[in-house]
């Protein structure tokens, strides 16, 4: 195995991770920037204001595409298993 193949490897897999957890971070941005307005607009600065409807939008969102989120990772372990005996041999 060359230096190469291990830097698209590393590659690959750094992409499949941010395209997987892509969907929750941005729901998770998305409710923080829209929190972040409406304290700033009636000037309530609750620290739990901001963090319960975080926690609700990532379980909702884990909820709706945590099985998309499964099938992609489960998708790329058994390609980089089945490319071990190429490697190795």
């Amino acid at each position: 195995m060359d230096p190469q193949q291990v830097l698209t490897i590393g590659q690959e897999g750094l992409f499949k991770l941010l395209s997987t957890a892509a969907p929750v971070l941005l729901t998770v941005l998305f409710v923080g920037l829209v929190v972040s307005i409406v304290q700033a607009a009636t000037q309530i600065h609750e620290a739990t204001l901001s963090f319960v409807p975080k926690i609700l939008a990532a379980v909702a969102m884990l909820a709706i595409a945590g099985p998309w989120m499964l099938g992609n990772m489960v998708d790329y372990l058994r390609s980089m298993l089945q490319m071990i005996p190429s490697v190795v041999g």
